[in-house]
């Protein structure tokens, strides 16, 4: 959404810039750190932190600041009040009650997805077994590289090739695993692809011995609202299968959802 700059209000863009600075890779930060990351100067950066943690949504030692629980408050708002989670949750766990495997619906935010509804059965005990590694990031409202994930890429395809050049021109593709896909010009054709066939799957490109399948969720105007996917071990439920027998309850369950949304 764009507003006139009278409307916006300086001071609470930077201190949500100060906020969204603390993510899995710097968990703590001092005020030079957090000027850095929200693009404010240190003396800017300090009085937010000491704001934010006087309001109870940091916690400090005096020189490094960290997300309390606090923070949590918006989330879960979010998930017990938006009605796209609400309208999802039944069908997730229908498809986990079925086959057994891990769902989820996730919604794109900028550069990441966000899983916003999940069932399923614990990938890490699953991923463990099968194939000695671990799921990483898969609870409910974890934020993921869109780029990586068969979720991503699915919305990334839904979005206009002009607004998806955008999302693309100048952007770094971080590399999770050795099968990541970081080449600009590699991942539109993936793209491109998945347009064609209006489905991912991506195999190891966010964790090694992880793969998932996904497909859009639209509404009857045609816009893609969310993406469905299921996440398995490669060991255990190779990709021939899970095209065999998973897409097509995938492709089910979002045209089931589509005259609810």
């Amino acid at each position: 959404m764009t507003i006139a700059k009278a409307d916006l209000i300086e001071g609470m863009a930077k201190g949500m810039a100060v906020l969204e600075s603390f993510d899995t890779e710097r968990q703590r930060l001092n005020a030079t750190l957090a000027a850095q990351r929200a693009g404010i100067t240190r003396a800017s950066a300090r009085r937010h932190l000491l704001t934010l943690a006087h309001l109870g949504y940091l916690e400090t030692d005096g020189s490094y600041f960290w997300l309390s629980a606090k923070v949590l408050r918006f989330s879960g708002s979010y998930l017990s009040s938006a009605r796209l989670p609400r309208l999802l949750q039944p069908t997730l766990s229908r498809l986990t009650a079925l086959t057994q495997e891990s769902f989820s619906a996730v919604v794109l935010d900028g550069h990441e997805v966000v899983i916003v509804a999940r069932s399923g059965i614990d990938l890490r005990v699953s991923a463990a077994s099968a194939s000695g590694v671990l799921a990483y990031g898969l609870h409910l409202g974890a934020r993921l590289p869109a780029h990586v994930t068969s979720t991503g890429r699915v919305l990334l395809a839904a979005l206009p090739k002009t607004e998806f050049n955008r999302w693309l021109k100048g952007r770094t593709l971080p590399r999770l695993t050795a099968h990541t896909i970081t080449d600009a010009k590699r991942l539109r054709d993936v793209i491109e692809q998945v347009r064609a066939d209006d489905y991912c799957l991506a195999s190891e490109e966010h964790e090694l011995g992880i793969h998932a399948l996904s497909v859009p969720v639209r509404n009857l105007q045609g816009k893609t609202v969310a993406a469905l996917n299921v996440v398995a071990p490669l060991g255990r439920l190779p990709a021939s299968r899970m095209r065999q027998t998973l897409l097509p309850l995938l492709i089910e369950a979002a045209n089931e959802i589509r005259p609810l949304i």
